[in-house]
């Protein structure tokens, strides 16, 4: 189970030794153990770092049980540190090796699937859920009162009938509003207890629309979509809508972000891209969104004092504090994503072929 404290500490962990981070995809449908077994074995096989590399080999053969769907494993034996975490989410194998574990997949894959509540709403309840990663850390759920279905026909021959008829309608009316708002207030409840930052809502169309018209505007707006379930559905059924509907999301709100982005940077208005421009943005602690195409790595150099990054240096001393040094770094983008997620801003990681390609690959919107 990865946490939000455990991404703070491999944020916070910088060592002079040499650090390895090793993602490796466990899908089933890539295979059995065996199988990864063999890729794990491939991807260490470059990897000068003995004790390491012993590490993660013992760790896979004795601790983990190849149960989920991707594992993060970071090891700097010089410091005793080792960390291994099983996702639940299926991610790209990846091995890199730095003064600070690799953190780059982690922000993308909490960009996307972090933080997720999902409601399955009738009309007499709720089934309310927290997934994070890709993996159901809460669920709870809440009843009211019985809705009986009240029979609508054609005339009666018992005088007072139809009135009768009618009273009882407006009961069970009553009785689905008192229940859907109980519902909502519940439901909000537990997603601030969650700290959730995004929803999708589930169950009939109708049920669904009498849901969502009651939600707080400021939920309303952390709607990302909607599905037909019924409040029987399975955790495992919940959970492949989750998946479906997130990787959809996420995909559309790329896009978006980088038009945005790339508009927003045209005109020098909250935003900037490539190397040079996105790095002073973090340097002065202005990034609100740091956002890059999958894959990219590249050297530059960090102050050995304030820590800020430079794509380029003209003198050995920091242009931003004017007395620490400037060290190379093999990916300063790993240290921008460090800088930035240290700071509270988002990371996004884009697909190739995304029109940010053409400004090195990089870019931000700010705070200010």
């Amino acid at each position: 189970m990865f946490t939000d404290n455990d991404l703070r500490e491999l944020l916070d962990f910088v060592a002079p030794e040499p650090v390895l981070s090793l993602y490796l995809s466990t899908d089933p449908s890539e295979g059995n153990a065996d199988a990864y077994r063999l890729r794990l074995k491939t991807m260490l096989k470059e990897i000068q770092l003995p004790q390491d590399v012993s590490a993660v080999e013992e760790y896979f053969k004795h601790q983990y049980d190849w149960s989920g769907r991707a594992t993060a494993v970071f090891s700097c034996a010089a410091r005793n540190f080792f960390r291994a975490y099983p996702l639940a989410v299926p991610m790209r194998n990846l091995v890199n090796v730095n003064d600070r574990p690799s953190v780059k997949p982690l922000a993308d894959l909490m960009d996307n699937f972090g933080n997720f509540g999902v409601v399955l709403v009738d009309k007499q309840g709720a089934r309310v859920f927290y997934f994070h990663m890709g993996e159901l850390r809460e669920q709870e759920g809440v009843l009211g009162e019985t809705v009986k279905h009240v029979k609508r026909g054609g005339a009666s021959s018992s005088p007072g009938r139809s009135g009768s008829m009618a009273e009882g309608a407006n009961h069970m009316e009553e009785v689905v509003d008192r229940n859907m708002k109980e519902s909502v207030d519940f439901s909000v409840h537990f997603f601030e207890e969650n700290h959730v930052r995004r929803v999708l809502v589930g169950g009939s169309n109708e049920n669904v629309s009498l849901y969502q018209n009651l939600l707080p505007k400021s939920w309303q707006n952390l709607v990302l979509g909607t599905f037909t379930l019924p409040m029987t559905a399975s955790n495992l059924e919940v959970r492949q809508m989750l998946m479906r509907i997130g990787t959809q999301a996420a995909e559309k709100a790329e896009i978006d972000l980088v038009e945005m982005l790339m508009t927003h940077s045209a005109k020098k208005n909250g935003a900037v891209t490539g190397m040079q421009e996105t790095y002073h943005a973090i340097n002065q602690d202005r990034v609100k969104n740091l956002v890059f195409v999958e894959n990219l790595r590249k050297e530059g150099f960090v102050c050995n004092q304030c820590g800020a990054i430079f794509a380029e240096k003209a003198d050995d001393l920091c242009p931003q504090c004017g007395s620490g040094k400037l060290e190379r770094t093999l990916d300063g983008i790993e240290l921008a994503v460090n800088a930035v997620m240290r700071h509270g801003g988002d990371v996004t990681v884009v697909r190739a072929s995304s029109p940010i390609d053409g400004v090195q690959g990089i870019g931000a919107i700010l705070r200010y």
